[in-house]
């Protein structure tokens, strides 16, 4: 029996791409949550829980990248065709946020608001450009012969304006939690008092999509409730209620790394039914990963290359975020 080279490249590129989410989240949640404290310090305390390990969190999406073209060219073709704008926005608002991240703590006090702006206005339009493009990828694209055949915005529709939205509600959970779990006294008391309604809202987003997305999509609906799908997706309503429960009452007890880990569980669990809702398809509707891989040939001289340097990210992923752990105070941190 062959090694079955497309499953374990989806395998490594969903790892990566749920990797980015997870670290990548909570650092453009601080972004989103500016707006909501206004006091310098706060601000800087904020930051500086992020500084010395936020562009390293970027890598992550780096390999998903170079993993889709390197194992589904078809599949990296159609939707870098088929998303151009909101990822190249995407990435626009990402770098406007790193030259803000750096910025921001060499300004003088005239310029200082310009750039906590430009920090918070590049962790909106990435973020939400994300969420964009997640929605069109749950709506499908239009393909003829192996290439995208649809419009330029094509991606543009209610669904994936929503679903922007929503992504912008689940990175502020996993920034105001990760603070929580970072920063102490009247800055965490903050966060504690935003991440309570944070929860609710995100639940009605997670509930308003489970319902939009088989209304909108039968060929999901249809997965959705036939054998063995069925079995793999029953629990995840309930252990999404149970999360939320569970974090709620974390917050109230005053836990300081549980609500983050609650918070990331419960992004987890979004994850897995995007994956059980699309799987096995790369380009949504209907081509599957074994329909736009790669020749054998290339797959297995990439995966050589993708098997060395994952355990490096981890690694050096690892060491930093054990070397920078414990609270972040005001006056400590990145200069």
């Amino acid at each position: 029996m062959g090694i079955d080279l497309p499953l374990i490249w989806a395998i490594i590129i969903a790892f990566g791409l749920m990797m980015y989410v997870v670290m990548d989240g909570f650092d453009l949640g601080i972004g989103i949550l500016f707006p909501f404290v206004r006091d310098r310090t706060d601000r800087d305390t904020m930051v500086n829980t992020v500084a010395p390990v936020w562009d390293g969190n970027e890598t992550w999406l780096v390999l998903g990248g170079a993993g889709l073209f390197a194992a589904f060219p078809m599949a990296y073709a159609a939707l870098l065709s088929a998303l151009y704008l909101p990822l190249a926005l995407m990435l626009v608002g990402l770098i406007w946020r790193g030259v803000a991240f750096e910025f921001r703590f060499k300004a003088d006090e005239a310029h200082r608001p310009f750039w906590d702006k430009a920090f918070t206005g590049g962790s909106y339009l990435a973020t939400f450009c994300q969420g964009l493009a997640l929605g069109a990828f749950i709506d499908g694209f239009a393909m003829t012969d192996g290439a995208f055949a649809g419009g330029v915005l094509d991606w543009l529709t209610p669904f994936s304006v929503f679903t922007g939205a929503g992504m912008l509600v689940a990175y502020a959970l996993l920034g105001s939690t990760w603070l929580v779990m970072k920063t102490e006294g009247p800055l965490q008391s903050r966060m504690i008092a935003l991440a309570r309604p944070i929860t609710w809202l995100l639940l009605a987003v997670i509930g308003a999509v489970s319902l939009w997305t088989p209304i909108a999509h039968p060929s999901i609906a249809a997965r959705w409730f036939v054998l063995p799908d069925i079995l793999f997706f029953i629990p995840v309503p309930g252990l999404v209620l149970l999360t939320s429960w569970q974090l709620k009452r974390l917050l109230r007890r005053g836990s300081h790394a549980g609500p983050f880990m609650a918070a990331l569980f419960l992004l987890f669990l979004g994850y897995s039914g995007l994956a059980i809702s699309l799987w096995p398809n790369i380009i949504p509707p209907g081509i599957s990963i074994w329909q736009a891989a790669a020749p054998p040939q290339s797959m297995g001289f990439a995966l050589v290359g993708a098997l060395l340097i994952i355990p490096v990210i981890l690694a050096y992923t690892a060491w930093s975020y054990f070397v920078f752990r414990g609270k972040v105070r005001a006056g400590e941190g990145y200069h």
